[in-house]
């Protein structure tokens, strides 16, 4: 999978998903927080927090994988870290890497427009519930709730990760410090960004 790979992209995707694992397990109380406060809905709306690195890190990067790799990564720091939910949650990394890998191979990884930057994200959020549904015994729920749940999350996929990882690695970028990354390249107009 990181067959023609540059060892600085590889440094750089590895860098974001130790971060990002760090921060993923921080949002975890967040979450507990926020759930105490409005109740049993209130990860959907912050889920796509939990997808932003495999947004961050194909924008800038731009490979095949590069969705993939690093949220899996993070899913396994935040167990090594000591996450509750243990291994489970790497398979919970796996499947939500997969759903935002699956916008940019829709596109032959060749479009990286705010548009399907969205669908990445809406994309591991539908990954995401689809796992959880099973995994987490959502057919118990009401068909109505477990509906909403689905909007949420989609709608925090599209906004938070699509979004929100747009304008991260925009950020990033702007320091100066992605010069040599196919970022770069596609602010130069080079065709093959």
């Amino acid at each position: 999978m990181l067959k023609g790979w540059k060892l600085k992209e590889i440094v750089l995707m590895s860098l974001f998903g130790v971060v990002f694992g760090i921060v993923y397990l921080l949002f975890v109380h967040v979450g507990n927080i926020w759930a105490g406060v409005i109740g049993p809905l209130a990860y959907e709306w912050m889920f796509g927090i939990w997808f932003i690195v495999s947004i961050i890190s194909m924008y800038i990067i731009r490979r095949p994988g590069a969705a993939f790799l690093p949220e899996t990564l993070a899913a396994l720091i935040e167990v090594v870290l000591g996450h509750a939910a243990g291994p489970r949650l790497i398979l919970s990394g796996v499947v939500q890497g997969l759903g935002a890998e699956a916008a940019f191979a829709l596109t032959r990884y060749r479009h990286f427009t705010l548009p399907i930057l969205m669908l990445s994200g809406a994309g591991a959020a539908i990954f995401s519930f689809v796992y959880g549904y099973f995994m987490s015994g959502y057919a118990a729920l009401d068909p109505s709730f477990v509906i909403l749940m689905l909007t949420l999350r989609i709608l925090s996929g599209a906004i938070i990760a699509g979004i929100g990882g747009k304008y991260i690695a925009d950020g990033l970028f702007a320091t100066g410090s992605l010069r040599g990354y196919a970022i770069a390249r596609a602010q130069k107009g080079d065709a093959r960004a």
